[in-house]
């Protein structure tokens, strides 16, 4: 089940508020944890039996963990290791060993000896339901938190369907109180409600009329490829996928709300980035939240020379590449990043700071390599890749447009100037002053919503299925 469906809208949210607000406080937890499990089941009901037990071996090795992190840390080691070791388990099974097996039958001797395994699909949000249960037993090891002795209340955090399939990745030491106490009101849930309905229409009016324009695109670059359609291609997919993961993250959040829960920020303007570092400061913010708080730091941060920083830098890229997908291409956007970030802290940041105009110079070399590393992102078939890559400086194009391409342009100009704009902070700032000035015009703020979220259903329905891209993840 995903957000943007009729029966997610119109059935299993108004019904899942009902049931939980007639809860009182002690059972909404269990209410949660079960309706959690019910929208997971929705789209994998064999996958449920994966999540409990990875649940369950979290919840049962916090007790000695937590019992022995002070008395005896190689036992409390011990058991972290069990932890760790059984969840990732599960996570390499499930998403990477086919990708193994593919790659070994490559040699010789084990050509025709080794087969995928038929039938093995990958099990939704496994990735990041998995990072969380590890941030719980990994905080727990450290003295971060305490034990949580409830199931129940663990498991409504591994499950709770906000952030269930494609976050935020939301670490167990910055929600453990609100799963004790949180509070309702009646201002966080209308701010939940608000926040949810501009992810919806970010992800439907404009992540998903980008991702059309983005198909449509490709078939005309293959018959007529120029310059321009390169360029095209990567401005569409590079919008694209802006809002349909920060629409979901909007989602997410809004949800949270109306549930009493505040989640972290996953989106900050990415694209204003000075920088590829300023960019993973801004994109996917809880992912590189959790990689530098449990990879990077612990291997040393930048603590132990230059050198040692590079490599755990490459590790924590290697990992992150990784982790998106089990294909070279995926492993090549995180090496990718790693170069960059590497060239960035050895020289480039420094002189982007310079003036001004290196600044805006720092900008341009951050858009445009984001959008190459979009490319690599998208194509399994890394030529793909490369074609498009390449058409952007003019090899292996036909010339710099076409009447084709030009028409394409002319047509995708409105869709593509609103999403540039609405990328940006400006309109939220320019409402803000015209409310702060004019009082009454934020009366036109719940007409603005509810016009919103009109809109968006009527366009979801009209093109049915609206899928979010890191929903296979």
């Amino acid at each position: 089940m995903v957000f943007s469906s009729t029966i997610f809208l119109f059935g299993f949210l108004p019904l899942s508020l009902l049931i939980y607000y007639v809860m009182p406080f002690r059972g909404r937890n269990l209410a949660l944890f079960i309706l959690s499990m019910i929208f997971y089941g929705f789209g994998e009901p064999t996958y449920i039996a994966v999540m409990l037990f990875s649940v369950t071996v979290a919840y049962l090795t916090g007790f000695p963990i937590g019992k022995h992190r002070e008395s005896n840390p190689r036992r409390a080691k011990i058991w972290l290791t069990v932890s760790l070791g059984l969840n990732l388990a599960l996570l390499l099974f499930f998403k990477y060993t086919n990708f193994f097996i593919e790659n070994l039958a490559l040699i010789p001797p084990l050509a025709g000896v080794l087969e995928p395994i038929e039938g093995l699909t990958l099990p939704i949000g496994i990735s990041f339901y998995t990072f969380q249960i590890m941030s719980y037993s990994i905080d727990l090891y450290r003295g971060d938190t305490d034990t949580q002795r409830n199931y129940v209340a663990f498991g409504a955090y591994v499950s709770l369907f906000p952030q269930l399939i494609a976050g935020p990745i939301v670490r167990y030491k910055d929600v453990n109180d609100q799963l004790i106490g949180r509070t309702h009101t009646v201002d966080k849930f209308s701010s939940g409600v608000r926040r949810f309905t501009v992810g919806f229409a970010k992800k439907i009016l404009l992540g998903d009329s980008l991702a059309a324009l983005y198909a449509y695109l490709e078939t005309t670059a293959e018959t007529e490829p120029t310059v321009l359609a390169s360029w095209l291609l990567v401005l569409a997919y590079t919008l694209h996928i802006y809002f349909d993961f920060s629409g979901y993250s909007d989602m997410a959040i809004g949800l949270g709300r109306m549930l009493g829960f505040e989640f972290l920020e996953n989106f900050n303007y990415p694209y204003l980035a000075s920088s590829i570092t300023d960019f993973w400061r801004r994109w996917h913010i809880s992912l590189s939240s959790w990689f530098r708080e449990y990879v990077y730091i612990p291997l040393g941060g930048n603590r132990k020379g230059l050198f040692r920083q590079f490599l755990n830098m490459a590790v924590v890229w290697f990992l992150t590449g990784f982790w998106h997908g089990s294909a070279w291409n995926f492993i090549l956007w995180g090496v990718f990043y790693f170069i960059l970030l590497a060239l960035e802290k050895a020289v480039l940041l420094r002189w982007f700071e310079r003036s001004p105009l290196t600044r805006i110079l720092g900008h341009i070399w951050a858009l445009i390599l984001v959008g190459i590393g979009w490319m690599l992102f998208d194509h399994g078939d890394l030529s793909e890749a490369f074609t498009i890559v390449g058409g952007m400086f003019g090899i292996g194009v036909v010339g710099l447009s076409s009447p084709a391409v030009s028409y394409e342009l002319l047509r995708a100009l409105p869709l593509l100037a609103v999403s540039l704009i609405a990328a940006t902070p400006y309109p939220t700032r320019l409402f803000r002053k015209l409310t702060d000035k004019h009082p009454a015009a934020a009366l036109c703020e719940p007409v603005l919503v509810a016009l919103g979220l009109l809109v968006s259903v009527a366009y979801m329905v009209s093109n049915t299925f609206s899928p979010f891209l890191y929903y296979i993840f």
